[in-house]
C-alpha cells in the first residue's frame, strides 16, 4: 500500500470520527438547536473545521439549519433511518423469549403492556397454569393508564409533565371503579416510582394479585411493563421478592435491546395483528 493511500484512509477515518462527534453533540441540543460557535467549543474543534463538517452533514441530509436563527439540528432524514433500523427487532419479538422464560419459571401468567396514548395495551401474554382475570383481558385489550399494575408502573415512570397530563385526562375515566380518586392515584404513583415496581395482593378483581416492573428503551424512557397475574395466595410476602427480582432482571436485559424508534411503540395494535398473522402461518 502506498503512503498516499494510507494517508487518505487515515484522513477519512479522522473526518468520520469528527462527524460523529458533531452529531452526538447536536443530539444533546436537539430541542433548542445550537450555533456553530457553541458546538465547536463543546467538541474541541475549531469553528472552521466544525462548520466544514456541518456543511458535509447537511449535504448528506443528516443535519439541517434553521435559516432564521442559524441554529443546527439533526435532520428528520436521520430519524427516519433510525426508525427503519428499529423495525428489525420489534418489542413484541424481543420480549417473547422473556415472557416464555418467566412463565416457565413462575407458572403464572406473564403480560407485556405498552403505552398507547392515554391507555396501556396488552401487547403479549403467556398463560400460566392458573386461570386468572385481568383488566385488559386478552392480547390487544386496553385500559386507562393507571388502572392495574402494569399500567400503573408505566404511568409512574413517565416524565412529570407528561404524567400530570395523563392524570388530568384519565381521572374522570376511572370514576366508575369507585376507588381511583386523585389522592389514591398519586399515593400509588409515588410508591411505585420510589420502590421501582408495583404489587397488589388484593384489589378490584377478587382473589387476583399482580406485580409489575417498568421496561425502558435504550434512552431511559419508559415504554412498557412486565407483569404477572396470579392468585392472591401465590403472591405471599415470602414469594413476592423472588418474583420481583426475576421480573426486574428480565426487564433490565430487555431494556438494553429496545430501540427508541421501534414502530411497535407508536403502533402497538399494528404489531399485534402483524405478529399474530406471522405465527398463524
Amino acid at each position: 500500500m502506498s503512503t498516499d493511500t494510507s494517508e487518505d484512509n487515515s484522513h477519512q477515518r479522522g473526518t468520520l470520527h469528527r462527524s460523529f462527534l458533531v452529531m452526538r453533540a447536536l443530539a444533546a441540543h436537539q430541542t433548542e438547536g445550537v450555533r456553530v460557535t457553541h458546538l465547536a467549543k463543546a467538541i474541541g474543534l475549531t469553528q472552521a473545521t466544525t462548520h466544514r463538517l456541518l456543511q458535509g452533514l447537511i449535504q448528506e441530509g443528516m443535519v439541517e439549519q434553521d435559516q432564521v436563527h442559524k441554529l443546527y439540528r439533526l435532520s428528520l432524514d436521520l430519524f427516519s433511518l433510525a426508525a427503519q433500523a428499529g423495525a428489525v427487532s420489534d418489542l413484541r419479538s424481543l420480549a417473547r423469549p422473556v415472557l416464555l422464560r418467566l412463565c416457565a419459571s413462575l407458572s403464572d401468567t406473564v403480560i407485556l403492556m405498552v403505552r398507547s396514548g392515554f391507555d396501556a395495551v396488552c401487547l403479549d401474554r403467556i398463560e400460566g397454569q392458573f386461570p386468572i382475570r385481568t383488566f385488559t383481558g386478552d392480547i390487544g385489550g386496553r385500559v386507562a393508564l393507571g388502572v392495574g399494575q402494569g399500567s400503573l408502573v408505566i404511568l409512574a415512570n413517565l416524565p412529570e409533565a407528561e404524567r400530570e397530563e395523563v392524570l388530568r385526562f384519565n381521572l374522570p375515566r376511572m370514576q366508575h371503579y369507585n376507588v381511583y380518586d386523585e389522592v389514591y392515584m398519586r399515593t400509588e404513583i409515588d410508591k411505585a416510582h420510589r420502590q421501582g415496581y408495583t404489587a397488589k395482593n388484593s384489589g378490584l378483581l377478587e382473589g387476583m394479585a399482580g406485580l409489575a416492573v417498568p421496561v425502558f428503551d435504550r434512552n431511559g424512557q419508559v415504554v412498557a411493563a412486565l407483569s404477572i397475574g396470579t392468585h392472591t395466595a401465590r403472591l405471599s410476602d415470602e414469594r413476592l421478592p423472588i418474583v420481583r427480582d426475576m421480573l426486574l432482571r428480565e426487564a433490565k436485559t430487555l431494556s438494553a435491546q429496545i430501540n427508541p424508534f421501534d414502530p411497535t411503540l407508536r403502533h402497538p395494535m399494528h404489531a399485534i395483528s402483524t405478529g399474530d398473522r406471522t405465527r398463524s402461518m
